[in-house]
Parts: C-alpha cells; structure tokens; sequence
C-alpha cells in the first residue's frame, strides 16, 4: 500500500493561531476561561480543551466574569460589545482572514451599500460576518437564490472564506447582473484555496481518497466534495478509528488529506497505522476487524443498497446480508424502498449464515417483533393506545398488524355500535388498546371499542363542562316515547319532555319530530349526578299567544278550522296556533241547540274576533255577524229581484240548506 500525504495539509494560519492562543488561555491558573461556541470544528481539540478545563459557552448573560475566548469563525460585533460592557477578558482568536472580511463588510456598510455574502447562513463564519452589518446582508449559497436576488442600486460581495474558487466565480457572476454599481471581494482564504487546489492534485492520481476532518467543518466537506470530482473512492474521517481497513485493503495507492481544523497529530497517527502494516498483518487486522456472528443474534449494518423485492446490508462481516422482502415487515403491501435508504444503519437478526450463495439471510422484522413485544407489553401494563392496521376478516372478527406483530381483535369489540358488515374496516388504520396480552402464547387481543368508548366519554365530560341553563344547542332526534323525544347532543342524552314540543296540545310526539331530525333545543335544566338533562324544543321558538297579539286586532276577520267542539260551543285553531272559542250563541243567529248539529272536527271557518282577553289568554269568535251582514246583502238583493218580478215567490219549505251548510261554504 502506497500512501500519499498533499502537499497542504491539516491546521492552517488561522486555527494553529487559535488553538495555541486557546491553549495557553488555559494554562492561566488566574481565572476561568470559556470559548463561545467550538473554537474550532474538530471535536478532538474541543474535548482536549475540555479536559483542561476551558468550557464551552453559547451565551454571555450569565457570566460575572473570566475570560471569553471568542471562537476563529469570529462572532457578531454586538457580541463584542456585549463582552465589552460585562467587562470580559475578551481573548480575539477570530481568524486574521476573517476579520479582513468583517472589516470589508464593515466599511461597505458604512457608506450605504447592500452585502451579499456567498456562503452558508447557519455557519458561525457567516452568521458573525453578517453581524457587521446590522445583520441585513443578503446570503445566497447556490445559483438558483442568486439569481433571486433583487435588484440593487449599489452592492458589495464578500464570500465565506472557505468556499471554492469555482463557486465564488459562478455565484458572483450572477450577482454582477443585479447592479451597476457592485463591489466584488475574493475574500476566500489563501490557504483555502492553496488546500483545496493540492486536494484535487492528489485525488487525481491515487485509487482512493482519505480526507480527515470534523463532519461539521466546512472545509473539509469542501474537500471531500473536491476528491469526489476526481477519485471514486473517498472517505471522510475524524480520526483512524473510523476507517474500515476492509474497505481500504483493496487499494494500491492512497491519498490523504485533512481540513483546516485538523491536528497534525491526528494525521500522524492514521498515516502511521496504515504505513506500518504489511500485507499480512493487514489481513490479519481485517480479519480481527470482522464481526462474528451466530444464528439468532442481532447485529447493526449499514444499507448498502435497496430493490422493489430485497435490501442489501453491511454487517462488518466476510459476506454481507441481504433481507428478502418477506422479512422486511409483517406488512406484505410494504416497499422495502419505503422503509429504508442507502446508508440507514439498522438493526438486523442473522437468519442464515450462508444462503448458498456467500450472503447472510438477514431479518428486520424479527428483529422489530423481538423489540416491539416488550413495547406492547409495556403499553399493555400502562393501558395505553397503539395504532394498527387491519389485514383481514375472519371468523369471529379481525386480524390486524400492531408494531408489526399479529393481533385479532373480536367482533365485539370492533366498535361501540353494532357492526353489520366487518369488510369496511379492511385496509384501514386506527388507535386500539390492548385488552389481553400474553407474550409466551405470542397472543394479543385488541379492542377499538375500548377506544371509541374513552373518546365518548371525554366528549361527555367537555360537553357537560360547557353545556348551560339557558343556552341553546344542537342535537339529533334518536328515540321517540310517549312521553317525550331523547336528543343525542354529542355523546349524552336529553330528554324533550312531551310538554316541551310545541305551545300546542301534542299527543304523541310524533305529531311534531322524527328520528334522525337536526333540531335546536333550549337546556332547561341540568343534573350531572343523575346524568340527566332536560330539553325544550318550544322554547327556542316564539310563544303564539305574542305572535297572534302582534299580528291580530278586535274585529279582524281570520281563519282557522274546528280542533274541538263542546256543548256551549266550538275551540277554532286559528293560523298562528292559539285556540279561540267560538260560543253557541255565536255561531249562526239562528238558533243552534249544538255546535255539533251544524259543525264538525276539520271543519275550516272564516270568522270575526270579537274579543280578546291578554290577561286570562282568551279569545272570543264569532260567525253569526258575518253570516248575518252576508245574509242582509243577500235580502235586499232578494228584494230587488221580487220588485221586479211579481212572478216569483219564496217557499221556506223549499230551502233545504242548514245553518251549517251556509258557514262551510263561508
């Protein structure tokens, strides 16, 4: 194995001048030092730094005092200021780099340019470079949000400066099209680019690349991205430890590289252990490195790739482990690519050693099972929901898949009303609880009417806390008795007493309601213990005694049809509801011995209010005056005609009309 260390590798100016300013802040024993946020994007000189006690800080409002190594991203200049005015031992270990650019942004401000800043606007770089503006810099880090930019009167441009060259000339031609008037900066670091330039040097020429770097430094992901142009083969470590010497054996040549961040020591020590071993003692590591592996046994694997049918793993073994579709998921209507992605780590249970093949038979959902019977047991204990999918009807009720195990669950307890027809439950998903688990017999017994009835009853309980005396609500008719209609207003029952129906005698309520009808009722009283309400459905409605008061005067002539008839006379229901008596003597001026010798129930009358009464409720009818002022009219017509007649003559005996014949046809 052939190894090749770039020209420019590991700490540059700017991080070695932060970590030893850092370090030596350390070894002050006069007061405490802290850094605000990583000093740099490696975590193993973050941890040394630790260890020597400098602790990492991401706000200054609880301290009193010490010393505040600010970080080389730089930070925003209100921080400093900040810093200034709690009077902290401010130790600047902003790269010199950076602060040119802050000085630049700074300045171009001042004069009343807009910045745009080509970067990332969640790095620390970034985020401190902008606080130099007042924090109103325009950031793009890609083509597409540069062309969105609007236009400009005058503009400045600064780039973060570990971009690429290749990206800051792209993005910053765009840019150049928004303004007549733009200042463009080049303010990627020298030895950025120096890097980055000696990177794809080497990644030209060797098998495989090996960049070591922190995975949140920015510009060893630069690296890595510029490897990837020119080498297939990269990988992207912290340190040696991480490098599979499975994956690397196979090469001849190896280039390494490493970010601005990262320790020289770090990259001795992995070009050391690679340099020092042989053909045979590198077998002989790889061979250690394996994992072993025994039927029944749960190990991790990385995917390698994934099919309509079958996932490729990687379990550090000789061979990897391909997982068949039927031993994905209990869910046969599951894609293995909707479950998993090339990289996932997961969880897999050895099947097989060897399939016949060379390849380990692996299992995710033994491996789930295994894991989710402990699950259930637990939601069992706690009585807890968990969601399922039904799969099939069967006798006696449904089988469903719950945490990717089997359940069925009764017909009975599919829901809180009568199930006729199970099939549409079929493919669907919902909360159930468990009602009976054994995990020995691999039983599980699960209710949705469980479910259901806990939903109900905090639907009772929220209906009962807002439900008043007085406020009117909406219900459904569900029953109707004798005495009265049962109204469901939302999981809870009330009664319209029949009384309540209508402001008129009703004797059944079937006369006004049917089942299934959307009514709105009056709460007239309530009893939580007794779970008890009544409902009034009259009450919502305007009384007709006022409607009839409102619209009618002594003396209009009105409508209305025979609802009862007695011996001392008639009750007329007039149109808006009320009852008005019409007396015997007021029904013909000819003498009537009964209202029913010349009247009958259903009959439809015209007569005359003639009094009415608000203090008792009484209305007073009549038709005689009616009949008479039309039977006056109908004499002197009589008279004219026998004047001019002298042939004609009455007979009474030849009238057979009655009184009540005449007050139908009026």
């Amino acid at each position: 194995m052939n190894l090749i260390v770039a020209k420019n590798a590991g700490f540059c100016f700017g991080v070695k001048r932060a970590v030893n300013m850092a370090f030596e802040q350390s070894d002050s024993p006069n007061e405490k030092a802290y850094t605000y946020g990583e000093l740099v994007h490696n975590p193993q000189v973050v941890k040394e730094l630790e260890q020597k006690g400098v602790t990492m800080i991401s706000n200054i409002d609880d301290l009193d005092g010490g010393s505040v190594i600010v970080r080389s991203h730089g930070v925003p200049k209100k921080l400093i200021d900040q810093m200034e005015e709690k009077k902290l031992n401010i130790i600047n270990c902003t790269c010199p780099y950076v602060l040119s650019v802050q000085k630049i942004v700074e300045e171009w401000y001042n004069k009343g340019y807009d910045i745009i800043i080509i970067g990332d606007k969640n790095h620390p770089e970034i985020i401190g470079i902008n606080g130099y503006c007042n924090d109103e810099a325009y950031i793009v880090n890609s083509e597409v949000e540069a062309s969105l930019l609007p236009q400009f009167e005058k503009a400045c441009v600064v780039s973060q400066t570990t971009n690429t060259l290749e990206k800051f000339e792209r993005i910053s031609k765009l840019i150049e099209e928004k303004s007549d008037n733009i200042s463009i900066n080049n303010t990627i670091c020298n030895a950025t680019r120096i890097r980055q330039e000696s990177a794809a040097e080497l990644a030209r020429c060797v098998d495989a690349m090996v960049v070591i770097g922190g995975k949140n430094s920015s510009n060893t992901r630069k690296l890595v991205e510029i490897s990837e142009k020119y080498c297939k083969n990269v990988f992207h470590i912290e340190t040696i430890k991480d490098l599979s010497l499975q994956d690397v054996q196979k090469f001849n040549t190896i280039g390494i590289t490493a970010g601005a961040s990262t320790p020289d020591w770090i990259i001795k020590e992995a070009v050391n252990v690679m340099d020092n071993l042989n053909n045979d003692e590198m077998m002989e590591a790889i061979e250690s490195s394996f994992t072993r592996i025994h039927r029944g046994e749960i190990v991790k694997g990385t995917v390698l790739y994934v099919t309509d049918n079958e996932v490729m793993v990687n379990i550090n073994y000789k061979a990897d482990g391909i997982i068949h579709r039927d031993e994905l998921s209990e869910d046969p209507d599951l894609n293995p690519k909707d479950l998993f992605n090339i990289g996932d780590e997961i969880d897999v249970c050895v099947i097989r050693i060897d399939d016949g093949e060379g390849n380990v038979v692996l299992s995710t959902k033994r491996v789930e099972a295994l894991k989710n019977w402990d699950i259930l047991e637990e939601l069992y204990d706690k009585k807890e929901e968990v969601e399922c999918k039904v799969l099939n009807v069967v006798k006696g009720g449904l089988t469903a898949i719950v945490m990717g195990i089997n359940g069925f669950m009764p017909a009975s307890h599919v829901s809180v009303k009568y199930v006729t027809d199970l099939n549409e439950y079929k493919g669907q998903v919902f909360n159930v609880k468990i009602i009976d688990f054994d995990k020995e017999k691999r039983r599980v017994i699960l209710s949705r009417k469980e479910v259901e009835r806990e939903e109900i009853e905090r639907k009772v309980e929220q209906l009962w806390d807002t439900l008043e005396v007085g406020s009117v609500v909406e219900g459904t008719v569900q029953r109707l008795t004798d005495f009265g209609a049962f109204v469901d207003l939302g999981g809870v029952d009330g009664l319209i007493h029949i009384s309540d129906l209508s402001w008129n005698r009703v004797k059944h309520p079937s006369e006004v309601l049917e089942s299934g009808d959307k009514v709105e009722v009056q709460v007239l009283s309530l009893d939580r213990e007794k779970n008890r309400i009544s409902l009034g459905l009259k009450q919502t409605l305007e009384e007709p005694w006022n409607v009839f008061i409102k619209n009618v005067n002594i003396g209009d002539v009105v409508e209305g049809e025979v609802v009862n008839i007695l011996d001392f006379g008639a009750f007329v229901r007039l149109k808006e509801g009320v009852d008005g008596l019409l007396h015997v003597s007021q029904i013909s001026k000819e003498h009537v011995n009964k209202p029913s010798d010349v009247l009958n129930l259903g009959d439809k009358l015209t007569v005359k209010v003639i009094d009415i009464n608000e203090e008792q409720r009484r209305i007073s009818l009549s038709s005689k005056d009616l009949y008479s002022k039309d039977q006056n009219s109908e004499t002197e017509e009589s008279n004219d005609d026998e004047s001019n007649d002298d042939t004609f003559e009455i007979n009474n005996e030849d009238l057979n009309t009655t009184i009540g014949d005449v007050l139908k046809e009026k």
